[in-house]
């Protein structure tokens, strides 16, 4: 079996006997051990002193004292926030369980990189065994700013931090006809060179083709399936459109920022104008296997999915929204 997502952590952490994934002392120290909570030379006595503690026990508390007695600013707030983090993350029996509580919080203040962290290695999770690499790469955009790469007709998506810069058409080294590059050079993924992705996939190095109706887009509704299920314990179908012709809107889940609004819109009986319209990227329908999960407002109608892109040709989609968003009676989820 191939293993992929090394650096996400996921061989640090234990299972439950539902499957969730339990924190570990390994786990925890592995960020103390990061780079921003390493203590510089010239760190205060009491940074270095609270460093040293959590690496010898990374569950004891601290007072929010001690984090305030630090001097410098920065160091401050990193730990502010790791601790909060650490603090989530062990109020619950699992790491799904501590995401939906995050997730489902108004009160929550965490950045969104440890959010996607925690993404990161449920996704690995829920993934386990998986040994299709057009579906793990279209797990990425649950966890990484995509960047829209234009080629004729095809809708290719970048990793933002890979493709850096402020070109939107760096090299694919797979299509020599994208005019200016940059030192990002991506591979396209295709039958051709998916079984490359085992080796690369920590470097986010390939993009995908998520045209409608391709392989990419596909991959795409297996993750969202999995995703719902893992979490909220519940079976749905779902399936790409290449338009939305004369459905009745009873139900949609914008799966980012942009396309929320756009959903807000069409919900209200507004059209799209053409700009707003050539920023949807993907459509999707969805619907339970037990339509009795579903509430009465659907009256048998199928949930909508839209994915858009924001005007500089950025994707940053928002999975918790597959989860917060669905209009279901009761929920199954991990706690």
């Amino acid at each position: 079996m191939n293993d992929f997502w090394i650096a996400c952590g996921h061989h640090l952490l234990d299972r439950d006997e539902s499957g969730g994934l339990r924190v570990t002392d390994e786990f925890l120290k592995a960020y103390f051990a990061r780079p921003e909570l390493m203590p510089p030379k010239d760190a205060c006595p009491i940074e270095r002193s609270l460093h040293r503690k959590m690496l010898a026990d990374p569950r004891q508390p601290v007072g929010v004292h001690e984090v305030a007695a630090i001097v410098d600013e920065d160091a401050r707030e990193n730990w502010h926030f790791v601790l909060g983090f650490r603090d989530l993350i062990l109020r619950h029996p699992t790491l799904e369980a501590a995401y939906l509580a995050a997730v489902r919080s108004r009160s929550n203040d965490l950045p969104p990189l440890f959010i996607n962290q925690l993404v990161h290695v449920i996704l690995r999770n829920a993934l386990d065994g998986s040994e299709d690499p057009f579906v793990l790469r279209a797990a990425e955009l649950f966890y990484r700013p995509q960047r829209v790469l234009p080629h004729e007709h095809a809708l290719l998506l970048g990793d933002e931090e890979t493709v850096g810069g402020s070109s939107p058409t760096p090299m694919l080294s797979l299509i020599s006809m994208l005019g200016s590059r940059t030192d990002a050079q991506l591979d396209v993924l295709s039958e051709e060179n998916a079984e490359g992705y085992w080796e690369r996939s920590d470097l986010f190095d390939m993009a995908l083709d998520l045209t409608p109706g391709g392989r990419g887009s596909r991959a795409l509704t297996d993750v969202m399936t999995r995703w719902i299920s893992h979490l909220l314990g519940i079976d749905v179908a779902i399936e790409p459109l290449a338009e939305l012709h004369e459905a009745r809107l009873a139900w949609y889940i914008g799966l980012d920022s942009e396309a929320t609004k756009m959903g807000d819109r069409l919900w209200h009986g507004d059209e799209l104008d053409e700009r707003s319209a050539g920023r949807v990227l993907s459509l999707f329908r969805l619907t339970f296997a037990d339509p009795g999960l579903a509430t009465e407002v659907l009256q048998g109608e199928p949930v909508y999915l839209i994915l858009a892109m924001t005007a500089d040709q950025k994707l940053r989609m928002k999975p918790q929204n597959l989860l917060t968003g669905l209009p279901i009676e009761r929920l199954q989820a991990i706690s």
